[in-house]
């Protein structure tokens, strides 16, 4: 299956929680460890598309176009990049190689006076996966590019995908 492009993404937190783990002896620290904690993900979006609806969230829709959310919805697993712009025109990559997207909430607000438009928040869950090039397993990486540069963002795409970049047709890495 080729990467697909979700539009309308607004903002995008990704939570990476650690906690230091104290061993104690002779009442004092001993040692100190870290331990990670599950990566999750919360995106808002302008409005989700509902046929990027159907596939990340594993939903069953009829020849008349409705769509459901139900106790039998089993999400795939799926593989996330995004970009960040920065000022200097440059592009941080981040890249997410195996998690599950989960139903979101649905709220809606009468019309007021004035247009106010709402957003749709969804969330997901990350887990470790292998990746090329690295000794261990990854749960997130991350590329950064100069302007007008496309290194970091053809890398992430083959880690994360195993393919190129939509639209480019030199592989990665060559």
């Amino acid at each position: 299956m080729e990467p697909e492009r979700v539009k309308f993404l607004q903002e995008i937190t990704i939570e990476m929680p650690q906690e230091a783990v104290r061993a104690y002896g002779d009442n004092t620290t001993a040692e100190i460890a870290v331990s990670n904690g599950n990566i999750s993900v919360t995106s808002a979006f302008h409005k989700v598309p509902v046929e990027d609806k159907k596939v990340l969230f594993g939903l069953e829709s009829t020849v008349g176009g409705l769509y459901s959310y139900g106790p039998d919805d089993f999400p795939p697993y799926v593989a996330c990049v995004f970009a960040k712009t920065y000022q200097d025109g440059s592009t941080g990559w981040v890249g997410l190689p195996k998690g599950i997207f989960m139903r979101p909430n649905i709220s809606s607000k009468t019309k007021e006076d004035s247009v106010e438009f709402q957003n749709e928040e969804i969330t997901a869950e990350f887990m470790d996966r292998d990746v090329e090039g690295f000794d261990n397993p990854k749960s997130v990486l991350f590329g950064v590019d100069k302007k007008g540069e496309t290194a970091s963002r053809d890398a992430i795409f083959q880690a994360i995908f195993g393919k190129a970049y939509p639209g480019s047709s030199v592989p990665a890495g060559v």
